[in-house]
């Protein structure tokens, strides 16, 4: 069974089931091969201001999808110009695809930009498996007929991670052992519920009090349920934290320093 969406009206895409993929106006949004050379020219693509696409369990998320579009005619803004992206993993597919809003640049140029709703309350969320690299389509007419609907290069999305901290005991004796723990957890799209992330390996950085930056002391790897804990020597004033760099499939996160009194 394929999983895939079609759009609303209002900039919201809705999860369907369904037995083929969704349609666009006029193509197919599962077309994949190259586009002619017509004319028409992508001259920028900005997905979500650069970020990858990242995606929780409880909460309302947004994201766009804008072209910098040209063609010497110009763009045709009725000409059912349209945007998406969408990832297929062997026979399922889940996609986001909306109209977009086009303004002219100039006579030749138009910026065209869809903003997407990804509701999970509403369970308007793909399937764990979907994360990593997704497709990215444009479609677009010009004034003179020429036509451009293709792929067009790829963009993470991301299941959203959370982290904790705490290190302790506060105060610390000098040269005493301190130990720091923490909980790495991910987005499950499933259940729409976080759960440990494991065998993940996570940097404990420290901050020394009146400084700015953080360096790293070592790595540590997540345990079974997505726990943390290590033991260092407190010898100065700071804060601890934990940075996890992230995934293909998962987002970055780190912690707010813990601030250590050592005396």
């Amino acid at each position: 069974m394929r999983i895939s969406s079609t759009a609303a009206t209002l900039g919201t895409v809705l999860a369907l089931s369904a037995s083929a993929l969704a349609v666009a106006p006029a193509a197919s949004a599962a077309q994949a091969a190259p586009a002619a050379n017509t004319g028409v020219k992508i001259d920028k693509l900005v997905v979500n201001g650069g970020k990858p696409i990242v995606i929780g369990t409880g909460q309302n998320e947004k994201f766009s999808i804008s072209v910098t579009v040209s063609d010497n005619s110009g763009i045709d803004h009725k000409g059912l110009p349209y945007l998406g992206i969408k990832r297929e993993v062997g026979d399922n597919y889940w996609g986001y695809f909306l109209e977009p809003t086009c303004k002219a640049k100039n006579r030749t140029t138009s910026v065209c930009t869809s903003n997407f709703t990804s509701e999970p309350k509403g369970y308007d969320l793909p399937r764990n498996y979907f994360a990593g690299n997704w497709q990215v389509y444009l479609q677009f007419t010009a004034k003179d007929g020429d036509y451009y609907g293709a792929y067009h290069g790829t963009h993470p999305f991301q299941r959203r991670a959370a982290l904790t901290v705490d290190a302790g005991p506060e105060p610390v004796r000098k040269n005493k052992n301190l130990t720091i723990t923490g909980k790495l957890s991910r987005a499950n799209w499933d259940t729409l519920r976080y759960a440990g992330y494991t065998n993940q390996p996570v940097k404990l950085q420290f901050r020394k009090k009146g400084t700015n930056s953080y360096s790293t002391v070592k790595l540590v790897k997540t345990n079974s349920t997505g726990n943390l804990k290590t033991t260092v020597k407190a010898t100065t004033d700071g804060y601890w934290r934990w940075n996890f760099p992230g995934t293909t499939s998962t987002s970055t996160t780190l912690t707010s320093g813990d601030f250590v009194d050592v005396r």
